[in-house]
């Protein structure tokens, strides 16, 4: 892209008598040709950078696998981050969302305000994706959410399981971390088992879907992101 642009050379640009006017007229207008080659330049700099730190990376594409995860228009809101697609978390705030950030909203516009929904985040690459020996590892799960909630994004719910923001260990590449929306039957009561409560790896987030006859999810979305100092 940049060598479309023609450089004016510049010892052409320097040559010029202080005494005519006219060269003088010529070295503005050959100073102005410059000064928009420089600004055209600036911005596409600015355009490869920007896509950098919006797309994640220019080199770091979702494989088919992860991009087709995401179904039913669920969006995650942080507070300078909003995911509404399966997408890989840029660069310069992997910090932010593993070390700053708190619980993020959660909004299903297409959710009934008459039911109560369940909302499970798990991280099945852990601790890698490679190795996940700790498959599933339960970051966040909320029951009891209304619908009429869900839709303007307010997830005020009984939590069963406390918030842990996506911490991939350094090394380990990037993790998935996914969030699936599951309506739950009419007069259910969802709970933890005591074993499940004593750990949040090796979670089986299947067996506790169908203990309580959540079906499929009717929303699912995941972000991917690693240790910020990789």
């Amino acid at each position: 892209m940049l060598s479309r642009f023609k450089w004016c050379p510049p010892f052409n640009i320097l040559r010029y008598s202080s005494t005519s006017a006219a060269n003088i007229k010529d070295f503005s207008r050959i100073s102005g040709s410059v000064e928009m080659h420089l600004f055209y330049t600036t911005f596409v700099l600015w355009v490869l950078s920007a896509c950098h730190m919006t797309t994640s990376t220019c080199d770091e594409l979702l494989s088919s696998e992860d991009a087709e995860f995401c179904k039913g228009k669920l969006k995650v809101i942080y507070p300078d981050l909003v995911v509404d697609k399966c997408m890989i978390v840029p660069q310069r705030i992997r910090e932010k969302i593993s070390k700053e950030w708190g619980p993020p909203q959660i909004q299903l516009p297409s959710a009934d305000e008459e039911k109560k929904y369940t909302l499970l985040m798990v991280d099945p690459d852990a601790p890698s994706r490679q190795k996940p020996s700790r498959a599933y590892w339960r970051h966040w799960l909320l029951v009891d959410i209304k619908g009429e909630a869900l839709q303007r994004g307010d997830v005020s719910a009984v939590e069963l399981s406390a918030y842990t923001r996506p911490t991939p260990p350094q090394g380990t590449g990037l993790h998935r971390y996914q969030f699936l929306i599951f309506e739950q039957p009419e007069g259910q009561s969802l709970s933890l088992s005591p074993q499940e409560n004593s750990s949040r790896g090796n979670w089986d987030p299947q067996a506790f879907v169908e203990r309580f006859g959540l079906a499929r999810p009717v929303a699912s979305l995941q972000l991917l992101t690693q240790n910020h100092k990789d």
